[in-house]
């Protein structure tokens, strides 16, 4: 029988070669179904690793599922101890198979002939090896069949490969884990590192801006300083969930802060969610962050206290001129005072069992604006229709500040103004009004006195149509019980004495008083523009209206006649008009401020024209009417010089757009907003034509000059020293002057202010002179504890006998600086109405549109 022997030739490499690949592969479909499970368990813990919910899991489950995975590994190598290497004889067939040798080619080349066969048979088995290895030329290996299909039909295997990759991909994200989690202590475990942000937002009523506490340029600040009521707000992202914030005060006493509960429920708590702080600081302390117990940050703060408001009365509550009561009064707040009110209360004790019909009358008290240089405030309010007027009350000024602290001042006992009647009758019908609203109870004794008014009506009475409405009176008192009813009676009384003693004048004054009213609670609300067209037009006509019964019922009453404004002291309407037409320029150009001004001077000139108090100085002869005449010279040449600097102003404008060609559509704007007469037909004046304008203002501005020397010489004749301003006047006048002559517009304008200006001075130290020349004469008398200046006519301008108004007394801008004010909020609205500015620029110009 044949033995295995040694390969020979060439085919012996090649089989050699087949044979190592043929056994790897049998290795491996061998040991593949048997390693495979293995691999199936370690995927799946890698896929929960690198998914990071090891990270998740409380330390309990964690260490479950690493035991059930490490148990799942040790089954999965039990498979392994079935594992066996093949043979050579196996490797050998599998070789045979795979090629479909027959008789066994490859086995031949090993084995060797048994027993002694002599040469013959050694012969024969040679050739019998030659023919066989001949048939191993095309000779190659098998490949590995591990039949793992058969073992898992469905592919679960396919599944955690898949997993696989994909958790390792998510591992390198924010939140993916590492094979270390399910080994790691879950205290130990890595979180978010926490980012803070924390800021302190002090009460709106303060104005003082928010505080960011984290920011970088408040990360050295050992104190923050805040008014008391701030609202610190706090926000941690990240982190451990577990922080906590505490506010500790100077005393020690530690306040723990709670966190806010998530507006979303589906918002996630603990480790990495958003939690937010909120709190107030009332005193000194320090705000204090820790996670556990490590702190995290802290913040010092110095709080500063709300001091309650302080009301004070200035002066004595008085009778205004129109019989108002004015209240002068002081009040102080550190953030200002967010209101104040009046309250009366009678002075005189009333019976004990008296039944009032009125309560106490109301009085809201005008605060000082923001920027105002002291506290001084003033308000005065109509008071004469309530039913207390004339009685003695106590009058107790109160303010409250923004954060509800209260302050009185001390108590003042006054006669509440009441409304002055002539008639006899309406004296007597307001005063059954008063006694039947103090009291109700005493409703006989006012029928009885109805009674005896109108007992001989042909004799007390003589309009039957005051008669009739005493009579309705009287039966609508008779028959009232209640007390709306009997407050209905007193109120028809008051229509009856108005009636009585002015017919349809006393409606005119309360329109116009109401008109006014209604514009300055619009100046200080900051109501558009066109309210305050609607507003202007309603104070115009209820201004016209009052003019026009005032002036009818002066021609029909004589006495009232003598009260009106005597020649070079009257009231004109051009004046009105003026004057409400700045109102109303000053209130749309932004200036609400100096409108308000503007409108109280009003007020205070109708208060003057409705008291009627007119004074006059007695001054007669030719040194009077020579004064006058001087003061009327030296009106005229300031206002001249006025008229002059704003012509000369708009000049210089023109030069300079005709200058800038390339902004040639925005001078025409400017030029067109100047309003002043002849402007637009001048807007293309040719170089002649400019140059002869300016001409024509040099010698207006030299004749000017020779007017004031002329007027100063004038003085001299008079006794009356000029000033030191008229002749730094005259000395601008000429630089002013060569100014115009060189084309100077902007230096001229300079010169002609000042010019103004020294005449202003010059005028005061003229008027002083006079005064003291007229000392000793009449200068007026008091009435209803206000004393009117004998230099004020009844509108509160200076009188003919005192000259023109220099300009002192009210601050209105001139016409320049509004023109100014126009062109820069037409500049805005322009600007604002582009669509292509940026979103913050509109944002900001909206803001300026909307300053008060």
């Amino acid at each position: 029988m044949a033995e295995h022997g040694s390969e020979s030739g060439m085919s012996g490499g090649r089989l050699t070669r087949t044979r190592i690949t043929t056994r790897a592969a049998m290795v491996l479909e061998r040991i593949w179904p048997l390693i495979l499970p293995l691999l199936v368990v370690v995927s799946l813990f890698l896929t929960v690793s690198w998914f990071g919910l090891f990270r998740l899991m409380p330390d309990t489950p964690r260490l479950a599922l690493a035991a059930c995975f490490a148990l799942a590994a040790l089954a999965a190598l039990y498979p392994l101890r079935f594992f066996r290497m093949p043979t050579a004889r196996e490797v050998d067939r599998r070789i045979e198979r795979a090629n479909a040798l027959l008789h066994s080619p490859v086995s031949v080349q090993t084995d060797r002939l048994s027993g002694k066969g002599g040469l013959f048979a050694e012969a024969l088995w040679r050739e019998h090896r030659r023919r066989m290895a001949a048939r191993l030329d095309d000779l190659g290996s098998d490949l590995p069949r591990p039949h793992v299909p058969e073992r898992d039909p469905w592919g679960l295997r396919a599944l955690a490969a898949l997993l696989l990759v994909t958790a390792f991909a998510f591992s390198f994200g924010p939140f993916g884990g590492s094979p270390d989690d399910a080994f790691r202590a879950h205290a130990g475990r890595d979180v978010l590192p926490p980012r803070i942000d924390a800021w302190v937002t002090p009460p709106a009523y303060t104005g003082k801006p928010p505080i960011f506490l984290t920011s970088d340029a408040n990360q050295n600040t050992a104190v923050f300083t805040v008014p008391t009521g701030s609202e610190v707000a706090l926000r941690v992202a990240g982190g451990t969930g577990e922080e906590t914030l505490a506010y500790t005060d100077a005393a020690g006493n530690s306040r723990e802060i709670a966190p806010k509960a998530p507006a979303d429920a589906a918002q996630p708590v603990g480790a990495g969610a958003t939690r937010q702080f909120a709190g107030k600081l009332e005193a000194d302390g320090v705000l204090s962050l820790k996670s556990g117990a490590s702190a995290l940050n802290s913040w010092n703060f110095a709080v500063i206290p709300d001091k309650p408001p302080a009301v004070r009365f200035s002066g004595e509550p008085k009778r205004a001129l129109n019989g108002t009561l004015e209240l002068n009064y002081e009040v102080e707040d550190d953030y200002g005072v967010a209101s104040a009110k009046a309250e009366f209360e009678l002075a005189d004790p009333q019976a004990p069992d008296a039944r009032p019909l009125y309560e106490a009358p109301e009085m809201s008290l005008a605060l000082p604006r923001r920027g105002a240089k002291g506290p001084a405030a003033r308000t005065t309010r109509d008071l004469t229709e309530h039913a207390w007027a004339g009685e003695r009350v106590k009058v107790t000024l109160k303010a409250v500040d923004a954060a509800k602290q209260e302050a009185s001042s001390e108590t003042k006992t006054i006669v509440m103004p009441q409304r002055p009647f002539s008639n006899p009758l309406a004296r007597a019908v307001v005063e059954q009004r008063r006694i039947l609203a103090l009291d109700a109870n005493r409703k006989a004794r006012v029928l009885e006195l109805l009674d005896a008014i109108t007992l001989r009506p042909e004799d007390t009475i003589p309009e039957l149509s005051h008669y009739l409405a005493l009579m309705s009176a009287r039966t609508r008192l008779k028959v009232a019980s209640t007390d709306d009813q009997l407050r209905d009676v007193a109120d028809y009384f008051w229509q009856i004495a108005l009636g009585i003693e002015d017919g349809d004048l006393s409606a005119a004054e309360k329109r116009l008083a109401q008109a006014q009213e209604a514009l300055r609670q619009a100046l200080e609300n900051g109501a558009s523009d066109e309210e305050i067209d609607r507003l202007m037009k309603e104070l115009r006509e209820a201004m016209n209206e009052f003019l026009r019964e005032f002036a009818e019922r002066a021609q029909q009453n004589p006495n009232l006649a003598d009260q009106m404004p005597q020649p070079g002291q009257e009231l004109r309407q051009s004046d009105l008009d003026r004057m409400l037409d700045q109102i109303e320029n000053l209130a749309k150009s932004g200036s609400r401020d100096k409108a308000q001004e503007l409108l109280s001077q009003l007020q205070d000139m109708m208060n003057n024209l409705q008291a009627g108090r007119q004074q006059r100085r007695g001054q007669s002869g030719q040194e009077n009417s020579e004064m006058r005449q001087r003061m009327d010279e030296l009106g005229n040449i300031m206002r001249r010089q006025q008229e002059m600097m704003n012509e000369t102003f708009r000049m210089d404008q023109m030069q300079r757009g005709q200058r800038q060609r390339g902004h040639g559509q925005q001078g025409e704007q400017q030029e067109g907003q100047q309003g002043q007469p002849g402007e637009q037909g001048q807007s293309g004046m040719s170089p002649e034509e400019f140059a002869e304008a300016l001409k024509q203002l040099q010698e207006g501005q030299g004749q000017l000059r020779k007017d004031l020397e002329a007027l100063m010489k004038g003085l001299e004749g008079l006794g009356i020293q000029p000033g030191e301003g008229f002749g730094e006047a005259g000395e601008a006048m000429g630089e002013a002057e060569g100014a115009l002559g060189q084309g100077e517009g902007e230096r001229a304008t300079g010169e002609q202010g000042r010019a103004l200006e020294a005449l202003r001075r010059g005028a005061q130290d003229m008027m002083n002179q006079m005064m003291q020349a007229m000392q000793g004469e009449d200068g007026g008398g008091q009435e209803g504890g206000r004393q009117q200046s004998s230099d004020r006519d009844p509108l509160g301008r200076p009188r003919a006998t005192t000259g023109p108004d220099f300009g002192d007394s009210v601050e209105v801008p001139d016409e320049i600086d509004v023109q100014r004010a126009r062109r820069i909020l037409d500049a805005i609205r322009e600007r604002l109405g582009n669509a292509l500015s940026p979103q913050l620029e509109r944002e900001y110009l909206e803001r300026l549109l909307d300053m008060k």
